[in-house]
């Protein structure tokens, strides 16, 4: 008797390929069986890099963390148009990395001036699948001048933001200290006077709810050139100090540390340290659901909102997989 249109041997079927010409109950039998390839669907994603950490006595605010989004035409970081959702093979383990943001330094050095780039770091990169999110830089330190580079959104150690996550650090001028960058905007040149605020992140609602995101941190300020300190970009952005140390970049927003201040002691202070990353996905709930455990990250489980089903990893590496 033919089966599955081969009049010879029955070919073998499995979950991951079908051989044959197939009729509704057949296809309704292989799946009752565990033998039926299922196609794949399609998830959108949010994911957002570490923050990195703001500048040493003199310094630059840290860049926010590289930002990639694929929901519902939102903007995608350094204002570009909405990447396209990752489509997802049923029973396949994808990997998911919360990148950590960049951490602070212990101390900065004191009343020498002499404060370097060992006191701050850039993040870390997050990653679901083939996506990556690049981590934020680090704000430059400033060992004895008021010239300083503030960190990139999405750029590690550098200046310069990554197309399509994030924008430049401000640069520094007569002891004002430059804003880092964020998903939306520069960060400010700073100046003397002048507020050198980080640059804004970008708004989702992937979680149904709008939250801004990705903002850079605030340069640092000299006590003795400039009042007050620097705001940090919206979006978790870290303020940057005057005569204290930077303000860290809030977490799971990929916000940039502020920097740290210097006064006309000689005193340094070290910058804040970098938010931490997030991810996000977000599928129709008809479509799949999550199977398995999600060893080595931290998450609030499946939602839902409205037609769909959405998951917010807050910390970790591991994988995942949808049935």
């Amino acid at each position: 008797m033919a089966k599955y249109g081969y009049t010879g041997a029955k070919p073998t079927q499995s979950s991951s390929a079908n051989t044959g010409v197939f009729g509704v109950n057949d296809v309704v039998e292989l799946i009752n069986k565990g033998n039926y390839k299922r196609q794949d669907f399609a998830v959108s994603y949010l994911v957002i890099a570490g923050g990195g950490t703001g500048g040493a006595h003199r310094g630059g605010g840290g860049g926010a963390g590289g930002y990639r989004n694929s929901y519902a035409s939102e903007t995608s970081g350094r204002n570009a148009s909405t990447e396209t959702p990752l489509r997802i093979a049923y029973d396949t383990s994808v990997t998911v990395t919360v990148g950590a943001g960049g951490s602070a330094a212990s101390s900065a050095s004191a009343s020498t001036g002499t404060a370097t780039l060992a006191n701050v770091t850039a993040g870390n990169d997050s990653v679901f699948s083939t996506i990556t999110s690049t981590a934020g830089g680090s704000g430059s330190s400033a060992p004895g001048s008021g010239l300083t580079t503030a960190g990139g959104s999405g750029a590690a150690n550098s200046g310069s933001g990554t197309a399509g996550q994030g924008f430049d650090g401000g640069g520094g001028f007569n002891y004002g200290y430059g804003g880092g960058g964020g998903a939306s905007a520069n960060g400010t040149t700073g100046a003397s006077g002048v507020n050198a605020a980080g640059g804004a992140g970008l708004s989702s609602s992937i979680t149904g709810s709008a939250v801004t995101r990705a903002g850079g941190g605030g340069g640092g300020r000299d006590s003795y050139f400039n009042a007050g300190g620097s705001s940090g970009g919206a979006g978790g952005g870290g303020a940057g100090r005057n005569n204290n140390t930077g303000t860290n970049g809030s977490g799971n927003t990929g916000g940039g540390g502020g920097g740290g201040a210097t006064n006309s002691l000689g005193t340094s202070w070290r910058g804040g340290a970098g938010g931490s990353g997030i991810v996000i996905l977000r599928w129709a709930t008809a479509d799949a659901t999550i199977s398995g455990t999600r060893t080595g990250l931290t998450d609030g489980g499946v939602q839902t909102d409205g037609d769909d089903s959405y998951i917010v990893f807050t910390a970790g590496t591991g994988t995942v997989s949808f049935s």
